[in-house]
């Protein structure tokens, strides 16, 4: 599923505003920024929400139609499954994996004839029991969304899909606070380590937060997968414009989450390659203070250490104390 040991999906989600057009450029500025998936939403509208379902508090906010419900929001946000097949293709001939969230059964049907490398379960199908023990019998990889879940929540989901034929080690959890946009004050980014300690899984973080500091965090944190939204433009009218990243925000996440990848390293503390030219300058040797004559006594008050390290290591300061000098020292002469 990755080259790198980050994985990044670029979460375009709903914001092509259902124009496939919009949709390609979505996957090609993912490309550009170097996010080795771009996620969409595969939904039926019908299937998703009843006629009379009222929108979230911060759909409210950020669509130009306060009155209408989530169907009619919806319905305008869709991409026909042919539509999102040509975006599958589309995403093969760029060199991006195209990856997208199923919403309801049809769409998982649809999503499972394309053979996608990973399942994406969003946070609000964890308690799905039906729809997870759907994605478990393909015995795919999974990324599975925590939003809004308590640890017993966690454990349900992953048991299901583990009993119906997922392996345990293709699950990676994804800590998230399901606002838009999140409050830094709620992130509680730390839960990731709960989460990772309490399973034994891979664990990752999925943002929604303003700007890219967090997602950041999480990767020097340990976190395997990063899914953060973008958009073309977050001034465009629709659900998740505001809180998502424009194409050269997102180019700057990943450029700094693949610095903190390899800045990581493999753990092992020992002298490294660019360091190893500094060591004379930086570190220093047993020096005379002030002029010593032969037969004198080494002792604190003729010895120090001063720059630069390529004579007696003070790590032999004991080994001098007390000893006999066998010639005339020089202020500052290397002992």
């Amino acid at each position: 599923m990755q080259k790198n040991n980050i994985f990044i999906i670029a979460e375009a989600g709903v914001n092509h505003n259902g124009n496939l057009t919009i949709a390609r450029q979505l996957a090609m500025e993912a490309k550009k920024a170097g996010a080795d998936a771009v996620k969409f939403q595969s939904f039926v509208a019908e299937n998703l929400v009843t006629k009379a379902a009222l929108k979230a508090e911060y759909q409210l906010h950020t669509t130009s139609s306060k009155k209408s419900n989530q169907y009619q929001m919806l319905k305008n946000l869709e991409l026909s499954f042919d539509e999102q097949k040509e975006l599958y293709e589309y995403c093969q001939e760029i060199g991006i994996i195209f990856s997208s969230t199923a919403f309801d059964f049809d769409s998982i049907d649809f999503l499972h004839s394309l053979h996608l490398p990973f399942w994406k379960i969003p946070s609000g199908e964890i308690t799905n029991i039906p729809y997870l023990r759907k994605i478990g019998s393909f015995k795919c990889k999974v990324i599975l969304s925590t939003g809004m879940c308590s640890l017993a929540e966690i454990e349900m989901a992953v048991n299901e899909l583990e009993k119906y034929g997922t392996d345990r080690d293709n699950i990676t959890m994804l800590h998230c606070t399901t606002e838009y946009p999140a409050p830094f004050n709620e992130v509680n980014l730390s839960a990731m380590i709960t989460m990772r300690d309490a399973f034994k899984l891979k664990v990752g973080y999925s943002d929604h937060t303003v700007g890219i500091e967090i997602p950041i965090a999480a990767a020097a944190m340990g976190a395997r997968v990063i899914e953060k939204h973008f958009t073309l433009d977050s001034k465009m009218n629709g659900p998740d414009h505001k809180a998502s990243l424009e194409p050269g925000e997102l180019k700057k996440m990943v450029t700094s989450i693949r610095n903190v990848e390899k800045a990581m390293g493999d753990g092992r503390k020992q002298p490294l390659a660019s360091e190893i030219k500094n060591v004379k300058a930086a570190r220093k040797s047993i020096v005379a203070k002030i002029p010593i004559r032969k037969g004198e006594i080494f002792s604190e008050e003729n010895l120090t250490v001063k720059r630069p390290g390529d004579g007696a290591s003070p790590l032999m300061w004991d080994y001098f104390i007390g000893k006999v000098a066998e010639r005339d020292y020089k202020e500052d002469e290397m002992i």
